[in-house]
């Protein structure tokens, strides 16, 4: 690789960085507004966690389709498109009630895919092997790094211009990341480029469903956290929503720097998918305490749920860049979009589960079921994953 290319790797790395985050905004910072939320279009708790899913049904249904298009037609193509057509979604929501928004929010989803499967397939294709797990790192840290800023000034916008006014700032930040996309973001020389057909081949792998199966449920106890944190806390406890939006924005702060250590961890080692093992039975634990501290002092409650809730962000960059390593050549995006799609699946039906769990059951029974989804994932993960590496192998 030459020196430019070094260099130039690093800039790819940064626009995709912000491109995660950015979307991470939207589907992870509108949680923070949650009360907001509930007030301006009247809905109850369930309501509001199908809204708050709306944006990842979307992202699920278009994952593969925009993975195989990365593969074919490259990364600067897709990932502009799909800004482009985010920002209008977003700017549609702000200008009706909760049904307009929440279709709107479908389509957000639906464009906003193509950050996930083509960006993290542009980094893979520029790092080698054995910076893989720290590049993808430093991107996947940008979507707890861009949901906890999104905590902190979602709701200030929201209290003081209201939801629309919300809406409208996420569709202004999306445009703008379109445009960086267009302008600085290019495909690699040697990336290998795919031809129609042959996907059934990445989405009938076998470690790859498995892996893919074993993430989706890991996303159970993140988004358990991210959808209903700031309620538990501030419904439930009483704490001040935006000393509990704060304690929020903490947790994705911890498990943004928890991705890095992750990456530089996984790049250590002969086995990537070893820290996914170890981080789903520290998550497991920490659902079960927080869930045995409900009624606790809620000194004591925010002090488990604060890191439990970050360890719950740690493990995505990894399970990324095992997802893309077990691909075949000219299949990356592919396989990406099939391992986001089960995160995604997961991430559209948890906050509602979650929420009518936590009505119906109490919270401590919501905790649970994000600490049982953390076992059965670890249970996957317990049969051996073939080591392989990404192709081709950079010059």
């Amino acid at each position: 690789m030459t020196r430019g290319a070094t260099r130039y790797r690093w800039v790819v790395l940064a626009v995709g960085a912000v491109a995660q985050g950015t979307n991470a905004a939207v589907f992870l910072g509108l949680p923070a507004i949650t009360p907001q939320l509930r007030d301006h279009f009247g809905l109850s708790l369930p309501q509001v966690g199908l809204l708050l899913g709306a944006v990842n049904l979307g992202t699920m249904l278009t994952l593969v389709l925009w993975g195989a298009a990365a593969d074919r037609r490259g990364e600067r193509l897709v990932m502009t498109t799909g800004g482009v057509g985010a920002a209008l979604c977003l700017a549609l929501a702000a200008f009706d009630g909760a049904v307009v928004a929440g279709v709107a929010l479908v389509g957000v989803g639906l464009f906003g895919a193509s950050v996930n499967a083509a960006g993290g397939r542009a980094v893979l294709t520029w790092f080698p092997p054995d910076r893989r797990g720290l590049a993808m790192g430093i991107r996947q840290t940008a979507t707890p790094l861009g949901a906890a800023l999104a905590a902190v000034v979602l709701p200030v916008v929201a209290v003081g211009a209201g939801v629309p006014a919300v809406f409208l700032a996420l569709a202004g930040s999306t445009g703008f990341v379109a445009v960086a996309v267009a302008l600085w973001v290019r495909e690699p020389p040697w990336a290998a480029r795919s031809r129609r057909g042959g996907h059934g081949v990445v989405l009938s792998d076998p470690a790859l469903i498995r892996l893919s199966a074993a993430s989706g449920l890991l996303v159970v106890p993140q988004f358990t956290a991210a959808a209903l944190m700031v309620e538990l806390l501030h419904d439930h406890r009483g704490v001040a929503v935006g000393v509990a939006a704060g304690l929020f924005a903490a947790a994705q702060v911890m498990g943004g720097l928890g991705r890095l250590v992750v990456g530089v961890w996984s790049d250590r080692l002969p086995d990537r998918v070893h820290p996914l093992r170890v981080l789903s039975v520290l998550v497991a634990v920490g659902f079960a305490l927080c869930a045995a501290l409900d009624r606790a002092p809620v000194e004591l409650l925010a002090a488990a749920l604060v890191p439990t809730a970050a360890l719950a962000l740690c493990w995505n960059g990894v399970a990324v860049t095992a997802a893309g390593e077990l691909a075949p050549p000219g299949r990356t995006g592919t396989a990406l979009g099939m391992q986001n799609t089960a995160n995604y699946l997961s991430a559209t039906v948890t906050p509602p589960l979650a929420g009518w769990v936590a009505v119906t059951l109490g919270w401590p029974a919501a905790l649970l079921l994000a600490a049982v989804a953390a076992v059965a994932s670890r249970l996957l993960l317990t049969v051996p994953f073939p080591a392989r590496e990404l192709a081709p192998e950079l010059p």
